[in-house]
């Protein structure tokens, strides 16, 4: 049984693949269009030091933002923040630790930013793994769900309040979430978040993207019941040519070297483009509770509407992150 939920599991993934490809061979990257100057507003970027991430904080910084590269390599972290003040970007750049496999460390990072003083504007959960071999989290959980989702979930959550306060409901802050086109054929076993009875890297990693949207649309559901100016958005970048596709197989990465990076894979720059819009942009203020494609809203997977899946996720990662739920 468990063989033959793989192999769905390998072929729902393979049609997604082949979806997003010929999308992507017939529409290109939008553009960005002329954004808003972002002076005096904040933002953290997770994996702000490399791919995605790196061009994110780079063009925040550019529209005048004090950016902080949140990343867990020192040396990675410094040169990006040099790199980008090299180029004479308007904003303040600078660069924190934080390791999301460790949740001690989120929290000792939440720390040091809340006793900067600094506001908090917006947050971009960027930062993943992609179909690494199987392992563990420094706290026991599986690499993909604590590093892409739990880590993202209890950051988020400590920066509510801080988020909370500096917006205001005619300039919200903005909470940024990273997902994947993955997150359409992603499976959540409530009893089995950890993938301990059948594990696999493409289904532990589709997951933990599936588990973003849900948390995004959950947190602006809470967001919304609560009055407070912060909206919460998933974003889905398309293929991007990241080191994310380094863990792909030896077979699935002679073939992508030569066609999707002639074809089909968007730069980091390009992947990057859909975060900043909705980081940003003045048509997306107070604009929360949705899915990003390609610059559009999009529809997500059927089970990211069902409250009650929502719910209990979120009441489970409380539980496993040490948070009490409100």
């Amino acid at each position: 049984m468990w063989l033959l939920s793989f192999i769905l599991q390998i072929l729902r993934l393979y049609l997604v693949g082949v979806k997003v490809i010929l999308y992507q061979l017939f529409n290109k990257p939008f553009t960005l269009p002329v954004l808003p100057t972002q002076n005096g507003r904040v933002a953290i970027v997770t994996g702000g030091a490399r791919g995605m991430g790196y061009e994110t904080a780079r063009h925040l910084a550019r529209l005048g933002m004090h950016v902080v590269i949140a990343g867990n390599s020192e040396e990675e972290g410094l040169q990006a923040v040099k790199k980008i003040h090299e180029e004479g970007s308007e904003g303040k750049v600078e660069f924190l630790i934080p390791d999301l496999c460790s949740l001690t460390s989120v929290r000792q990072f939440v720390h040091r930013f809340k006793a900067r003083a600094l506001p908090l504007h917006v947050l971009v959960n960027n930062a993943g793994v992609m179909l690494v071999p199987e392992g563990t989290t420094e706290d026991g959980f599986e690499l993909h769900f604590g590093l892409n989702y739990l880590g993202h979930f209890l950051l988020t959550n400590l920066l509510l309040d801080k988020l909370k306060r500096s917006g205001r409901h005619d300039a919200c802050s903005r909470v940024v979430t990273m997902s994947s086109a993955t997150h359409y054929v992603g499976r959540l076993n409530m009893e089995d978040l950890q993938g301990r009875s059948c594990y696999s890297a493409h289904g532990a990693y589709s997951q933990s993207k599936l588990a973003l949207v849900l948390f995004t649309y959950h947190l602006q559901e809470k967001i919304t019941a609560g009055g407070f100016p912060v909206t919460s958005n998933a974003v889905d970048p398309g293929m991007v040519d990241t080191d994310l596709y380094n863990n792909l197989c030896i077979p699935a990465q002679a073939a992508k070297k030569p066609v999707a990076k002639m074809l089909f894979s968007r730069t980091p720059a390009e992947g990057a483009s859909t975060s900043i819009l909705a980081a940003t942009a003045s048509q997306l203020e107070g604009v929360g509770g949705c899915y990003f494609y390609n610059g559009e809203r999009t529809e997500s997977a059927d089970i990211t509407y069902d409250h009650n899946v929502r719910a209990e996720l979120w009441k489970q990662s409380c539980a496993l992150v040490g948070l009490r739920e409100s």
